[in-house]
């Protein structure tokens, strides 16, 4: 599957969930997650998909640690199988 059609994906269940899946770009700031999820109860969580395989770059890397730094959740997604465990762990529900 394409990253673009996991994109989709992962935008179409978070919703079904009852969250956003909003593509996040930071000007400025290189590296940075795709997507910003957005649950209720004020919670928020960064994804970055990858097409499958594929690993994060160094940069990636770098920021994603530094988002979790902050105390956010940073997921890579880069199949099927973790788009269902991502809603699992988050929404805790199956998809």
């Amino acid at each position: 599957m394409q990253e673009s059609n996991l994109e989709k994906r992962l935008t179409l269940e978070v919703e079904k969930h009852g969250g956003w899946a909003l593509k996040f770009v930071s000007p400025g700031k290189r590296g940075v997650p795709d997507r910003l999820v957005l649950k209720s109860g004020g919670q928020a969580v960064f994804v970055e998909m990858k097409a499958p395989g594929k690993p994060l770059e160094p940069l990636q890397r770098k920021r994603a640690e530094q988002i979790r730094t902050l105390g956010f959740q940073v997921y890579k997604i880069d199949s099927s199988a973790d788009i269902k465990n991502f809603i699992q762990e988050e929404f805790g529900s199956d998809i």
